[in-house]
């Protein structure tokens, strides 16, 4: 195992998101709802299966948006000679991370409000 190597992998991902974070506005919003929903876990005392399982989606959601931004730039470089083609893919992508927002907000509903509920029922 070369540690320089292993050492030097870590620097080239952080390089990777940071590049998102600067150049992707839905990166940004998306590490923005990331935190809420990880302070909100701690404040309803989510049980540890639904901690796990709001990390999943959120890792899920993150992941997508980094292949997402992975796959348009790649896209960018064919874009002259494959155009229509190109746009379908990149529409392809954005649905796949807009679908797996929008379940991981399904989701996330039906693990919080219950949790909610209780504690607004705490304060009446």
């Amino acid at each position: 195992m070369n540690i320089k190597r292993l050492f030097q992998s870590f620097v080239n991902a952080w390089r990777g998101i940071v590049f998102t974070f600067r150049h992707e506005q839905n990166f940004r919003v998306q590490l923005l709802f990331s935190v809420i929903v990880v302070i909100g876990m701690f404040l309803f005392h989510l049980r540890s299966y639904e901690r796990i399982v709001v990390l999943l989606l959120i890792i899920l959601v993150i992941v997508l948006e980094l292949v997402n931004t992975t796959i348009e730039k790649f896209l960018d470089l064919m874009k002259p000679r494959l155009h229509t083609h190109v746009e379908v893919i990149k529409d392809v992508m954005a649905a796949a991370v807009l679908i797996a927002s929008v379940g991981a907000l399904i989701i996330g509903c039906i693990i919080f409000i219950p949790h909610i509920i209780v504690e607004l029922s705490v304060f009446s």
